[in-house]
């Protein structure tokens, strides 16, 4: 039992190493996938030309809404029509960013439809 707690001792120490540079986190989210995926490559290029390192796009889970609508307004209750909303999600993470990347990100113009979040964490 004791080699296993020597093994994973290790990774904690990894892991909190990492953790320790400071980051940028971008979540882009779109309806359109197509729209998005266009939209993270710019950022990816954006950031390369400024010579950061970037982690991503990491893809996270669509988020699916769904509406169900009566087609008549009164007597037909079976006469339904449903419909879904599905919004992708990208997560893109830049390494040590100066002040000139961030400056560019914020001066980026990108598509309608696409909306983004940033932290410093």
């Amino acid at each position: 039992m004791t080699v296993a707690k020597k093994a994973t001792a290790p990774k904690k120490k990894a892991a909190a190493k990492a953790d320790s540079t400071p980051r940028l986190r971008i979540r882009v989210r779109a309806y359109e996938n197509k729209i998005l995926d266009a939209s993270v490559k710019q950022i990816i290029d954006t950031a390369l030309r400024y010579d950061v390192e970037v982690l991503g796009p990491v893809p996270l889970p669509t988020e699916i809404k769904k509406y169900t609508v009566n087609r008549s307004s009164f007597v037909y209750k079976n006469a339904r029509e449903q419909f879904e909303m599905r919004v992708h999600k990208r997560l893109i993470d830049i390494l040590n960013p100066n002040q000139k990347i961030i400056e560019a990100l914020t001066n980026m113009s990108l598509p309608s439809g696409v909306s983004i979040d940033v932290k410093m964490i």
